[in-house]
Parts: C-alpha cells; structure tokens; sequence
C-alpha cells in the first residue's frame, strides 16, 4: 500500500505555550548575552569566518557529507578548487553552505526573508557537482520521499506533500514568517523550520536550507546583530531526537515537545558559543599586547587575518592580511613563527607552506 503524502496544517497553530514560558525566557536571555559579547569584539569578524565554517560542516555532516572541520580548513588554506574525489566534493558543498550565510546577510540588507531570496540560497547550496541535476533554486516539480537507504516511497519514514500543494503551503509560511502577532521570534522560527521542512519544497538540500533560516531569520527580526545562532552541533549530537520530534508533530500534532527541544538547542548551543567567544576575546586581547614585540605596522592587521582564517599559506592570507608586498608578508609570517603564535606544519616543504593558528583551533574544536 503505497504511503500517502502529508499535507501539513495551514500556519499558525493555536497552541498554549504556557508550559515552555520558562524555556523562552532562558533562550531569550543567553542569546542576549551571547549577542552582547559579540558587539564587545573589537572586530567581530575575528569569530565571524570560523563559526560559520563549523556550522556549514555540521548543518553538511547532518546531510551526509563526512569532511571534518581539520580537513575543511586544510582545504581553506589551500584554496581548493577540484572536486575530483568525495573529500573534495563534502568540501564544496561546505564551501557553499558559508557562502549562502555571507550571502543572505548581504540579501536581507535590500530584501526580506521571502520565497525568492530562499531560491537563491538553495541555488548557491547546489552550485555543486551534486547538485546541478536537482533543480536548484526552483521548486519541486515531482513527488520525493525521506527514508534510508533503498527505502521505497512505502517504506519511507516520510512522504511530503505533492508538489502542486507547495505555493499555497509556502505562500502561508511566508506570511508567517513576516507576521507580528507571536509570542517570540524563537517560537516563530522553530515553527517555521518544522513547516519548511515537512513541506520540503526542494528536491534536495531541504535539511540545510532549513538549518540556513534559523540565523538569518533571527538577524532578520534583530534578535542578533549578526547572522550568528547557529544550532547544527546540536542538531548533530541528537539527530534522532531530532527527526523523532518532527516526526511526532507530523502524526500527532505534538507541537510543544518539539518547540521545547529547539529552544533547548538555542540556550545549550548558544551557551556554548559564548564560552567559546570568550575565550577568543581573552586570547585576541592576550596576542594584541604582544604585538608592539613583532616591532611591525603589519603585526596588527596580520593578528586580525589568522582569527579570519586559521590555517593558511602565503598566498591565501595575503589578501586578508591587506600586505601586498610578498616579501613584507613573509617576514611578518616569520615573525609570528618565532614568536611561536602560529606553526609551520610543512617544515620540510620550500614552497606553499601551512600555518596553522593552533590556539584559535583548540577554542573552536
């Protein structure tokens, strides 16, 4: 007997949010605080680069991809622009993911959060070897499945709605997402990426699209100065919780679990990231006093470039580090290898050398 397709409920859905009240309040609070240390950073792109980086491993490791967060700064600092081997493509669809957050901040500055800028990012999701024969940036035109491997539209764990039925279910999530008669944003974004995700309107890449959301909605609402909440880790440490959940509003409409496991997800996570922005405070302030030791204009500038980028070459610092001279580059590279603030990990190579920032690695890890 062939599974039939899940229509979702129009939004939004009358729920008494009276037993997670308290849950609201303490994700409210730790993304304040989180968001508060963030505008205290001298230059808040110091974090801004490497959490995204590990978001897009890990929104991608959810999907599949096995690329680690070591592996895809080594791919960082290389440049990497093949896709000849699965490491390669893992890296580009992680590659992608960064791009699309960088890229919808940039988008909601003109624009909202609505049905085409969400295109857009799907298509830069799928600007990829495996993605190019999915439809990117357009809506489903046929009927897809979730389920494991070899699964059968009958023994799938889920079978989304018939493609026609996609405009009026979006057009209802878009109004939801702009309407003002909630009780918070973050209610509003966890119902939002149930929605989005039982609808699935996309042939592929629906998981990270919805992972996508979560930060630019909340930067979107100005709940954050920055498109920074970012919450896969956590998706990823309880990925069977998390599909259960979604599951479970799907066939017994139970909202309120699933609402109280995002909002969990937002404080744990977020709770996290603060310690983690802390630490990368104390160790920006430690390194900014030792740089009149460099005795160079460029100390400065350098410092900033290694938080933006951690692992490295000469050619892929260059441009950050805003050092146009190769030679003052390599001095000052030097430098910081004598000073022992980053290493050279090719020490037998002569050309196309690694660094790596290992004190930045360890915090973010």
């Amino acid at each position: 007997m062939t599974k039939k397709p899940f229509i979702p409920p129009l939004l939004p859905p009358k729920l008494d949010f009276t037993p997670i009240f308290s849950d609201i309040i303490r994700a409210r609070d730790i993304v304040a605080r989180y968001d508060e240390a963030v505008k205290r950073l001298p230059n808040p792109e110091i974090i801004q680069r490497t959490f995204e980086t590990k978001e897009a491993v890990l929104s991608s490791k959810i999907e599949g991809t096995q690329a680690t967060l070591d592996e895809v700064m080594m791919f960082d600092a290389q440049d990497m622009k093949s896709q000849e081997n699965e490491k390669e493509k893992d890296y580009r669809e992680i590659y992608n993911y960064r791009l699309a957050i960088e890229h919808g901040k940039n988008l909601l500055e003109k624009r909202p959060l609505a049905e085409n800028v969400i295109k857009d990012l799907h298509k830069l999701l799928l600007n990829s070897v495996r993605g190019q024969n999915k439809a990117p940036g357009e809506f489903r035109k046929s009927q897809v499945f979730i389920g494991p491997y070899g699964a059968t539209i009958d023994s799938a764990t889920f079978v989304p709605p018939e493609h026609q039925h996609i405009p009026e279910l979006f057009s209802n999530l878009e109004k939801y997402l702009h309407s003002e008669d909630v009780i918070d944003p973050l209610i509003q974004i966890a119902i939002a990426h149930y929605q989005f995700e039982s609808i699935h309107p996309f042939m592929d890449g629906n998981g990270r699209v919805g992972r996508l959301l979560i930060p630019l909605f909340l930067y979107e609402k100005k709940v954050t100065a920055y498109p920074n909440i970012y919450i896969s880790e956590f998706m990823e440490e309880n990925r069977d919780i998390y599909y259960e959940l979604l599951r479970d509003v799907s066939e017994k409409g139970n909202w309120i679990p699933w609402i109280k496991f995002f909002l969990d997800a937002i404080f744990e996570q977020t709770k996290i990231t603060l310690e983690r922005v802390v630490k990368i405070e104390k160790l920006y302030k430690d390194l900014k006093e030792r740089m009149p030791e460099i005795n160079s204009i460029y100390a400065n500038p350098f410092l900033d470039a290694i938080f933006i980028k951690p692992t490295f070459t000469t050619k892929s610092i260059k441009k950050i580090s805003k050092i146009s001279n190769t030679q003052t580059l390599y001095t000052v590279i030097e430098k910081f290898v004598e000073f022992k603030i980053i290493t050279d990990i090719t020490p037998t190579k002569a050309r196309n050398k690694i660094y790596i920032f290992s004190d930045l690695r360890k915090v973010i890890r």
